[in-house]
């Protein structure tokens, strides 16, 4: 399962995301927050959205 979130806004070490969710629908996980040494690794740039995988 694939789940996209759009940034929201970022703290001093985080970066806060919400899911992005189709009309109607129910989000799976709601807000994320990511530290930015993590995203500085995956070459995120601020505004960027994020790609989130599950599965088991």
């Amino acid at each position: 399962m694939e789940l996209q979130f759009e940034n929201e806004r970022e703290t001093k070490n985080t970066v806060r995301f919400q899911e992005k969710v189709e009309k109607g629908g129910s989000p799976a996980i709601g807000t994320l927050y990511v530290q930015k040494s993590t995203l500085e690794k995956l070459e995120y740039e601020s505004g960027d959205d994020l790609t989130v995988t599950l599965s088991k």
